[in-house]
C-alpha cells in the first residue's frame, strides 16, 4: 500500500520541530519528498510504496487488521553535498610581520648639524601611516602602521620619548635656541650621533576589516652628526677680517 502524509509549512519559516514528527524535514532525504508551493504555503508530502504490501478485496476477507511497517527515514544530514568546512581567520602577531616593513623615519636638526652648549639644539624627526599590500600566512593581507611615539637618542647618553616628532623653530613661531618638545642642550663640546625610533603600531587586514596586533614595529634612522661648540663673547674693537688672530676669530 501507499502511504502519503503532507506538512504544510509557512513560507516565512520552515518549523523543524512540525517537520521531524512527520518524517518529512530535516531528518528525512528530500529525495522522498513532494513539494508543491500554492504561493502563500509551501507544501511537503512523502510518499513510499512498500513491494508486496498491496492487498485486493478477497485477500483482505477475514484477515486480521495489519499494521503497515514504518517507512525507513533517511537522514537529510547524510547527504555527501552537505559536508561543510568553516575556516577562520588566522591570529596575527608581531612576528608574523618581519616581512612587512615600514619606512624609516626622516631626521634633521636645527641649527644644521651644529650645537651650541648648554643651549638647545632642536632635532625633528617626521614618520607617517603606511599601508602595504601583501601575502601573509597562505592569505591575501593589507598591513598598516601607525607612528604612535618618537624615541630620541641625543647621543650623549640622554634619551626621551615624545608623542610626536616635533617641529621646526619657524613652525612653532619661536625664536632661535629656544626649547622644543623634543630638543636638547648638551652639556660640553664635541660630536654626537643623533638618532630616533618611530613606534608604530600595527593592524591587518584580510578583507573583513581592520584587526589591531598587540604590540608596536620599531623603526629607527641614525647617523645624524651633531657638532657641539662654545660660543664666547668678547669685547672688540676691530672685526676678523681687520683682525684675523683677535679674540675669537
Amino acid at each position: 500500500m501507499r502511504l502519503i502524509f503532507a506538512v504544510v509549512l509557512a513560507v516565512a519559516g520552515l518549523v523543524p520541530s512540525a517537520v521531524a514528527a512527520n518524517g518529512c524535514g530535516l531528518e528525512s532525504a528530500w529525495t522522498q519528498c513532494e513539494v508543491g508551493n500554492s504561493g502563500s504555503q509551501i507544501d511537503i508530502g512523502a510518499g513510499i510504496t512498500n513491494p508486496g504490501s498491496e492487498f485486493s478485496d478477497d485477500q483482505n476477507e477475514g484477515a486480521d487488521d495489519v499494521s503497515a511497517p514504518a517507512p525507513q527515514e533517511d537522514c537529510f544530514f547524510d547527504r555527501c553535498d552537505l559536508d561543510y568546512t568553516v575556516v577562520g581567520l588566522p591570529d596575527v602577531t608581531l612576528a608574523d610581520l618581519v616581512s612587512f616593513v615600514p619606512a624609516r623615519p626622516t631626521l634633521r636638526g636645527e641649527p644644521a648639524g651644529v650645537g651650541v652648549v648648554g643651549m638647545p639644539t632642536n632635532v625633528v624627526a617626521a614618520a607617517s601611516a603606511q599601508s602595504i599590500p601583501g601575502r601573509l600566512l597562505d592569505h591575501d593581507v593589507v598591513v598598516g602602521f601607525t607612528p604612535v611615539a618618537f624615541r630620541f637618542d641625543y647621543g650623549d647618553g640622554t634619551s626621551q620619548q615624545a608623542p610626536s616628532g616635533g617641529a621646526s623653530w619657524a613652525d612653532l613661531g619661536q625664536a632661535q635656541f629656544t626649547p622644543t618638545s623634543t630638543s636638547h642642550a648638551y652639556a660640553a663640546r664635541g660630536t654626537y650621533v643623533v638618532a630616533v625610533t618611530v613606534l608604530y603600531s600595527a593592524a591587518v587586514d584580510f578583507g573583513t576589516g581592520w584587526r589591531p596586533v598587540a604590540g608596536f614595529v620599531e623603526s629607527t634612522t641614525g647617523g645624524y652628526d651633531v657638532r657641539v661648540v662654545e660660543v664666547r663673547t668678547a669685547l672688540v674693537d676691530k672685526t676678523c677680517i681687520e683682525y684675523p688672530t683677535g679674540p675669537g676669530c
